[in-house]
């Protein structure tokens, strides 16, 4: 697996080729690695190489592509995914789709439309869809939903799911995993017509064709038909432990027959997002933005989004036999992509110490 980790070297040293000077590229350089600190709190001021104003402008008002830089990054996650897949019978690929908040305090006037309470959470809510396929764990894509009114969860997640490329989806079995807000008829309906099947949430009370309510149901894993959709679907359900111990029913349906314990063995799975938000916000600072303008929201998004994969990289690189240091794995992936920063830090921390003496 150590050819992994020359892959993230040479993505970080493709995307740099992409900077249209070398004052962007130490930009670019100095960004990557305050998202690698994995402490959760990336911003400007704490750079150690550059100030926090020279940041802030690459991030908001320098003219250098975020798209090349997004789409350089997919075809190389693309490349290793594919490179992984074996002979034989297709394996599968999870696509977890779920909305998770950013929670923001003050007055933000460049874009207080994309700020909005949802569940009594204020901020910035994005839909986010999450692959897993083997060992890997990628976030490929996102949208902003802007609050009640306008475009639902659910459609931007149907979005979402279309935006996936042939590249990938031709290579995989594709299983749609997602929450309850994405169990919609349309969003159902959409999932099939894409010839994909789906593992979604659902509503206790949905009713049935005969009447009755989701909760009546006795027996796991029977096919019902629900009102509103055209086919069939199987529904099973699991207990989850919360945290004051009380245990809450969830039932879970499937577009494709199984049976109850696969059912739910898939339902629990779309909890693998769950994780990966609490990593990407309180080690990759993903909620830390900042910025004042909506491209250096943009931009922070997309590289918290790339040190966090190139620190997956450098996870998978080791042994990996047990559960990710966050903390070692970047640091790794900092001597490996980033070898100018760690000598611009030690510099920066001799020079700390010799005033300190003085």
């Amino acid at each position: 697996m150590v050819s992994l980790l020359a892959h993230a070297q040479g993505l970080v040293y493709t995307l740099l080729s992409l900077m249209p000077s070398n004052y962007q590229r130490d930009n670019l350089q100095a960004m990557l690695g305050l998202f690698l600190e994995a402490r959760g709190c990336p911003l400007p001021e704490h750079s150690k190489v550059k100030s926090a104003s020279a940041l802030s402008r690459f991030l908001n008002i320098y003219d250098w592509s975020t798209r090349s830089v997004i789409r350089t990054t997919r075809a190389r996650i693309v490349q290793q995914i594919l490179s992984e897949c074996s002979k034989g019978r297709k394996p599968c690929l999870q696509v977890i789709i779920d909305l998770t908040t950013l929670e923001k305090f003050g007055k933000f006037k460049e874009f207080k439309n994309l700020i909005s309470v949802y569940n009594g959470k204020r901020g910035l809510h994005l839909v986010v869809v999450y692959l897993v396929v083997g060992q890997w764990r990628i976030p490929w894509n996102f949208r902003v939903w802007r609050g009640k009114g306008t475009t639902s969860p659910a459609r931007l997640g149907i979005k979402l799911v279309k935006t996936l490329p042939q590249s990938l989806t031709k290579h995989f079995r594709v299983m749609i995993l997602a929450d309850t807000a994405f169990g919609s008829v349309e969003f159902l309906h959409a999932i099939r017509k894409l010839k994909y099947h789906a593992i979604t949430g659902l509503s206790r009370n949905r009713k049935l064709v005969d009447g009755r309510r989701l909760k009546l149901l006795h027996q796991r894993g029977q096919q019902v038909w629900l009102v509103g959709l055209k086919f069939p679907v199987s529904i099973s359900w699991y207990y989850l432990k919360r945290n004051d111990g009380k245990k809450e029913k969830r039932f879970v349906l499937s577009t494709k027959p199984l049976k109850s314990s696969t059912i739910n063995w898939w339902g629990k799975r779309r909890w693998q997002i769950e994780g990966w938000f609490k990593t990407a916000k309180h080690r990759f600072g993903l909620h830390r933005f900042g910025q004042g303008t909506l491209l250096g929201v943009y931009r922070w998004l997309v590289l918290s989004l790339i040190a966090y994969v190139l620190a997956h990289w450098a996870y998978l690189s080791t042994a990996c036999d047990d559960l990710p240091d966050w903390g070692q794995a970047a640091q790794i992936a900092v001597q490996a992509c980033l070898p100018q920063m760690v000598m611009l830090s030690i510099f920066w921390t001799l020079d700390k110490k010799k005033i300190v003496r003085e």
